[in-house]
């Protein structure tokens, strides 16, 4: 089966987490693409998809909303996990979802979704991201958690392993 891991990033963090998931799902015998939102016109090569975001100010980067919005027919009759990256500090902060991601699972009919830590370095911040950063007074760091990362992505490759030895793929690659 071939999975899409698209995953809307600004400074990288948040792709590591995706690539980190595709070398899982890969590992695991799928064929993998990791791609940016913007970068995908279609779903209809893929049997799933992973879609991730890094969050800012609460909401998921405009790039995946649009991705949701283009590709959200198709979506909803493959399995798709969505994931959000952004809290920062101990304990992570913000703990609330991404204000529109209960609304995008449910039109996808998402799997799960997760919230990762993220890494908040703010030498690579451009000046409104200092301010917001300053105004939330957010811990600098690198506070991921890799482990959590591959067992999540080991449970989605367990549960499309599953489906594909029921029959209930609905696109091979």
């Amino acid at each position: 089966m071939k999975v899409l891991v698209a995953v809307a990033s600004r400074h990288g963090s948040t792709r590591e987490i995706g690539e980190a998931i595709a070398e899982v799902l890969t590992d695991s015998g799928f064929e993998v693409d990791v791609t940016d939102p913007d970068d995908v016109e279609t779903v209809e090569p893929y049997g799933a998809a992973v879609i991730g975001s890094a969050v800012y100010v609460g909401r998921w980067a405009a790039s995946a909303r649009a991705m949701v919005e283009r590709c959200a027919c198709c979506l909803v009759s493959r399995p798709v996990w969505l994931f959000s990256s952004g809290p920062v500090g101990y304990p992570p902060a913000p703990e609330a979802p991404p204000e529109e991601v209960e609304a995008i699972a449910a039109r996808l009919r998402a799997r799960g979704h997760r919230i990762f830590p993220g890494r908040l370095d703010t030498g690579g911040l451009g000046l409104a991201e200092r301010a917001a950063v300053a105004l939330l007074q957010a811990e600098q760091g690198d506070f991921r958690v890799w482990a959590d990362v591959a067992d999540w992505a080991h449970a989605i490759a367990a549960e499309l392993h599953a489906e594909e030895i029921r029959g209930l793929s609905v696109v091979t690659g």
